[in-house]
């Protein structure tokens, strides 16, 4: 019998736990938003980062990962995200918030200027180790959720899929989604074989996530 491609990952063991809690534990900061190439900070830290169409669940799932309610500053307007905004991780990693794509309310000139930042800096960045994209679980993977997929597998870049909101979805709805999610990721080369399933307001999946980012270091 053949193993379920994409499987939810697994909990940490107590040592992977307790290695993602103390990254995480340590100082964070925000260290700059990046509108071109030349802003980027030096690529001589471990780098992850996170994408995801606007109202995702990106920047509540940022601040539950580091535990500060506003580091990552959550709108409810999409779209309003424009920069590549970099977090210090103590002094060894980056974790990188990539601006919300689809839906967003900004002049077709600037959406188009960040997609090309965004491409530009998921080719040319020799330190990111993975991007994690993120899939609102009451949705599924949608046509523009596949556009930064397919970006993904361009650029060479494993990404792995995070499942959010996943506390608004009943147990039995959750395996269709699941299924549907399995199917689309199935086409691309570059997801990583494993599924986080999170809740941002629960905590569910957030010391797996944290593990598997201290893991990559």
């Amino acid at each position: 019998m053949n193993a379920l491609p994409f499987p939810l990952a697994e909990e940490p063991d107590d040592d992977a736990r307790e290695h993602g809690r103390k990254l995480f534990a340590g100082e964070v900061d925000f260290l700059k938003g990046v509108v071109a190439m030349d802003g980027l900070p030096p690529d001589d830290r471990v780098e992850v980062c996170f994408a995801g169409r606007s109202n995702v669940g990106k920047s509540s799932l940022i601040n539950a990962l580091t535990g500060r309610k506003g580091l990552a500053r959550a709108s409810n307007t999409p779209g309003r995200t424009q920069e590549i905004n970099f977090f210090t991780l103590g002094d060894t990693s980056y974790l990188v918030d990539l601006p919300g794509y689809g839906f967003a309310n900004a002049p077709v000139a600037v959406v188009e200027k960040w997609q090309r930042l965004l491409k530009q800096y998921l080719s040319g960045r020799v330190s990111l180790r993975r991007a994690f994209v993120l899939i609102d679980t009451r949705h599924g993977v949608k046509p523009v959720d596949e556009e930064i997929m397919t970006l993904l597998d361009r650029a060479a870049v494993t990404f792995q899929a995070v499942l959010t909101k996943a506390d608004k979805v009943k147990a039995q709805d959750r395996e269709k989604i699941l299924t549907q999610v399995r199917g689309a990721l199935a086409k691309h080369p570059a997801a990583y074989p494993e599924i986080v399933l999170t809740s941002s307001e629960k905590g569910d999946g957030i010391a797996t996530l944290r593990a598997i980012i201290a893991g990559l270091g």
